[in-house]
């Protein structure tokens, strides 16, 4: 299950997560966003307990954007022990993420 993210929530929940972390930076009217938003829904799933999903807004949450310099959507970002260890940016197939996923298990 992927799960809304703020700016507020992200320390908490992303920085300080005991599991390896996948942030979705998107935005609404954004359709490369759109079409990967399934794509990252499947592996949610594929790997619910072993990793954490996250979609942030970078409408709503320009914080966290800013701050990670992202300049682009759609972004992802692979974190693990508060460190970002791997993006991507655009919308890629899933062939392109698990593995990604899996190499932070």
């Amino acid at each position: 299950m992927v799960i809304d993210l703020t700016d507020q929530e992200f320390e908490q929940k992303v920085i300080k997560s005991d599991l390896p972390v996948l942030v979705d930076l998107w935005a609404p009217w954004c359709g490369p966003c759109r079409m990967i938003a399934p794509i990252v829904d499947k592996l949610s799933e594929k790997y619910n307990g072993k990793f954490r999903f996250f979609r942030l807004n970078v409408d709503e949450n320009p914080q966290t954007a800013t701050r990670y310099r992202v300049m682009s959507i759609p972004t992802l970002m692979f974190f693990k022990g508060g460190d970002v260890v791997d993006t991507v940016i655009g919308a890629v197939p899933e062939k392109t993420i698990a593995p990604k996923i899996d190499a932070l298990l």
